[in-house]
């Protein structure tokens, strides 16, 4: 059964995402609780037998004080013998409801994470770029922690919330209506009291949260900031946001405190044992004094009277949990109902690519990253023969990189189409489009797994043979073999342990071992310093070699030889062509190779001229 139907939710796809700016209702969490229901109602019918054995304890011992007042020189065995037998019944079923509501937690923890992870594998890479891996993160950890958390602690809280003081009423009714009444007016004046204490509580709530958040924002801020702030600021104006919102926070909390600190803590005193016990001791001294009440029923409605208020704690508690459960499960649902990439479309069974096609052709593409966004791309078409190289430049955010992403479908066009091979990728499929494309990124992500295990990502089954073959031609082999353990060395959380320049000729390493036919480069060299760049160029010839190539560059010098030259602004191409005709047209082109030219005979020496 898939994930989404375990949790009962939609179909993948068939909800929009909500703006994660917006303010997020609390969700019941019953419904995505779904895939361990039956576990979770077994938990509570056990706890539910541990609340009765222990009101079972207090029968037995009303019934021990009775005989032992009706015949004082005999030991009431069987009514001792039901108590010790209620007691042990209350503790292991206690336990056992514990066991068995911590299993169900740990299977939906496993049963949501593993969801999640199949969810994020399928939407587009803009979904997750435009979330932030802070937030998924957050939602697969702590968010499902959450829910594990309400699903363990739960369930005892249920029984003694709503089964313990119906079944205490009923007792007491049977004892004696008239004290009934009094444990019951007693919870009535103690629950007023309190839902008078928390009738702003929702808005104090909202109040609270805004400003503890406002509070964490400007810790952040102050720290991250400080080179800035001792350089410029001293830190009189960050410290003074940091201030000002520890005062805002201070403001809600005074707030808070003088609309529901007396009423709440009167409440909880009301709620206690000891207003229930008093007066219905004393209303059973009034009783017992007309004559009107007998001993053994008095002593049982004095054990049994205190379960009804007392109840009042754990259903707060319960009530408290749902509510904070409840963003966390608005989170998950949040990102369980993101739309993934759509294959419905997709043409079944293997494809015949059409020699005669171009490699890659984009066809009146436009794109938007939201609808309340200018397009990034507008009316842009182009054709890539194959075995070509095709560059694309042009100004900050013209649309180069974006041009990039589309074509392995890490977004859909917003209207338009793509084609590989003479078929609209999104007919491919998304797993088939993949064997054909192989993206090197400008930061390039590894594992904190070996080297050779990053490597081998997308061709687990490669030999080491063909490992090292792939570091070599990335010129990768002689730093990794001067390595501790060599293929084996553990690059570290995100490739910690090793250089830029490392890490990049590990990823072209890898795209040499899926031997792909399409490869995207992403300024795949923006970041090496001058004796890396030697090396991942060479890495980088190698890998171009016999392949169709979409090169996005910002260092012109890279694409001069390139077959074709796609110059991008605003999200249109204003300009194609090779370099030498380019530069002769005097267009935007001629401006950009002007300016680098300009860049690359800058000096220090020009510079101090200069002043």
């Amino acid at each position: 059964m898939a994930i989404s139907e375990q949790m009962g939710t939609e179909a993948p796809g068939a909800a929009a995402v909500p703006d994660r700016r917006a303010g997020r209702k609390p969700s019941s969490p019953w419904r995505i609780l779904k895939p361990v229901r039956g576990q979770i109602r077994l938990a509570m019918a056990i706890s539910a037998g541990s609340a009765l054995s222990a009101l079972g304890v207090m029968v037995s011992l009303m019934l021990v004080v009775s005989a032992l007042l009706e015949r004082p020189g005999t030991m009431p065995w069987g009514a001792l013998g039901a108590a010790a037998l209620c007691t042990v019944a209350s503790y292991a079923a206690r336990l056992g409801a514990f066991n068995q509501a911590h299993y169900a937690a740990f299977r939906l923890e496993r049963i949501l994470r593993i969801g999640l992870a199949n969810r994020l594998a399928r939407v587009s890479l803009g979904y997750v770029e435009a979330q932030g891996a802070g937030a998924l993160a957050k939602v697969i950890h702590d968010d499902v922690k959450a829910l594990h958390v309400f699903v363990a602690d739960s369930t005892p809280l249920y029984a003694r919330a709503y089964v313990t003081p119906v079944v205490t009423f009923a007792l007491l009714l049977l004892f004696d209506w008239r004290l009934a009444l009094v444990a019951l007016a007693v919870l009535a004046l103690g629950w007023g009291i309190l839902r008078g204490a928390q009738r702003r509580r929702r808005d104090m709530v909202r109040a609270y949260n805004a400003a503890r958040e406002k509070v964490s924002a400007a810790v952040v801020e102050y720290v991250q900031a400080m080179p800035v702030v001792r350089n410029f600021d001293s830190g009189q104006s960050s410290f003074g946001r940091y201030q000002a919102a520890l005062d805002g926070y201070l403001a809600v909390m005074l707030d808070w405190y003088r609309a529901a600190g007396f009423p709440a803590r009167f409440s909880w005193l009301m709620l206690g044992p000891m207003p229930t016990l008093t007066l219905v001791l004393g209303a059973g001294l009034w009783l017992s004094a007309m004559g009107d009440l007998s001993v053994p029923r008095w002593l049982g409605v004095l054990l049994a009277c205190t379960g009804m208020a007392e109840a009042m704690m754990p259903m707060m508690m319960l009530r408290h949990m749902i509510e904070k459960v409840g963003l966390s499960v608005a989170r998950i649902e949040e990102v369980m109902a993101a739309p993934d990439l759509d294959d419905a479309e997709a043409t079944p069974g293997p494809l015949a690519f059409d020699p005669a096609a171009p490699a890659l052709r984009f066809d009146r593409v436009r794109f938007s990253y939201a609808p309340d966004l200018p397009p990034a791309l507008d009316d842009v078409s182009f054709e890539v023969a194959r075995g070509s190289v095709t560059a694309l430049v042009g100004p900050s955010g013209a649309g180069k990189t974006t041009v990039a992403r589309l074509v392995p479908r890490f977004w859909d066009v917003t209207a338009g189409k793509i084609e590989i091979g003479g078929h609209d990728i999104r007919k491919i499929g998304a797993e088939r489009l993949m064997q054909q494309v192989a993206f090197v990124f400008q930061e390039s992500f590894l594992f904190a797994d070996t080297i050779a295990a990053n490597i081998r990502i997308g061709r687990p089954e490669a030999t080491e043979a063909e490992v090292i073959a792939a570091a070599k031609a990335a010129q990768a082999h002689d730093f990794i073999t001067a390595l501790p353990q060599g293929y084996e060395t553990r690059a570290g959380e995100r490739g910690v342990f090793l250089s830029g320049g490392q890490r990049q000729r590990i990823a072209i390493a890898r795209a040499l071992l899926q031997d792909r036919p399409l490869l995207v480069l992403d300024e795949a060299t923006a970041f090496a310093d001058p004796e890396n760049e030697a090396e991942l160029i060479a890495a980088l010839s190698e890998l171009m070699r016999g392949r169709t190539v979409i090169m996005v560059a910002h260092r012109l010098a890279t694409v001069r030889d390139a077959d074709q030259i796609l110059v991008f602004e605003r999200g249109c191409i204003v300009e194609r062509g090779r370099h030498a005709a380019l530069v002769a047209q005097g267009g935007l082109y001629a401006k950009l190779w002007q300016n680098y030219e300009t860049a690359q005979n800058w000096s220090l020496g020009a510079a101090r001229g200069g002043i």
